[in-house]
């Protein structure tokens, strides 16, 4: 009901309602999943992974307009700046969508003050800050809400490891946009409930502390999460421009040298992001 209710066609443009909408969404997985399913043992087991699901399903009509949106416009241009051009506005309105996903999530995670709702990605958050001491993370951070010490990586070797990271996501977004184009927005919705997840440790579960921990996580959030979103375009529009075109028509080889040109500027971001995570971030925050 909710997509009938909110039009895709009205709201993409408009970077406020873009931001809405994603509150509404994230907000409604959020409370859904904690009243419909704590009291069902085996499916409250796997609620971290539930409220993403709910949020796909929710966002599925904005995905797939806005890739069949940009697929016909990407058909008219060409060269570097024209592709950034014509698709900026439609990443800039997925991004204040991404946005309301994080607040949300972030919000609802403190104030219902249920680990159980994020597991998944408390693990997820474990897994790459703390690769040698995963089990005590987790056990740490979803039960006693205190630092974890020791086991973490520093400098080069986590510049690595999140470059790594950020390229089987970059890869796993790619390949899910050309299987069904706007499938992409699972990988989206997922990294948005990872990073309010590690605002919630951030902040020690404060709600005070969510400014700043969305200012924490943004500044590289952003250019990465910016860069899943050009990979998941970029991914759609072959997908769409091969069915609509076929692969030997000139469109659709149009198409395909600006498919390269986005996925050029996605790595470009993304080795970026990694960069100020590893060696920015901790000096503004420690």
């Amino acid at each position: 009901m909710l997509e009938s209710i909110i039009n895709p066609k009205k709201v993409e443009r408009g970077a406020v309602k873009m931001f809405l909408v994603g509150l509404l969404y994230a907000s409604v997985s959020m409370l859904g999943v904690k009243f419909l399913f704590s009291s069902d043992p085996v499916l409250y087991e796997y609620a971290g992974m539930i409220v993403v699901t709910f949020c796909v399903m929710f966002s599925l009509p904005f995905m797939y307009f806005l890739i069949k949106q940009e697929t016909i416009e990407d058909e008219q241009v060409e060269g570097f700046f024209s592709v950034w051009k014509i698709h900026s506005d439609a990443i800039y309105a997925f991004m204040w969508l991404f946005l309301g996903f994080i607040v949300a999530f972030s919000f609802w995670n403190i104030a219902l003050g249920d680990s159980n709702l994020f597991n998944a990605q408390i693990e997820t958050y474990c897994v790459i800050n703390s690769p040698g001491n995963i089990e005590d993370c987790v056990n740490k951070y979803a039960l006693d809400k205190t630092p974890v010490t020791g086991a973490a990586i520093k400098g080069f070797q986590r510049f690595v490891s999140i470059i790594e990271n950020n390229a089987f996501v970059m890869l796993f977004t790619l390949l899910f946009s050309l299987v069904f184009g706007a499938g992409a927005i699972f990988v989206l919705a997922w990294n948005a409930s990872v990073i309010a997840g590690a605002i919630g440790i951030f902040t020690k579960q404060s709600l005070s502390g969510i400014p700043i921990g969305i200012a924490r996580y943004m500044i590289h959030g952003f250019p990465e999460i910016t860069a899943y979103f050009i990979t998941a375009l970029a991914g759609g529009m072959f997908g769409v421009g091969a069915i609509r075109n076929g692969i030997r028509n000139q469109r659709f080889l149009r198409v395909m040298e600006n498919v390269v040109i986005l996925l050029f500027i996605a790595i470009m971001i993304l080795v970026v992001a990694a960069a100020v995570e590893v060696y920015f971030t901790p000096i503004l925050f420690g």
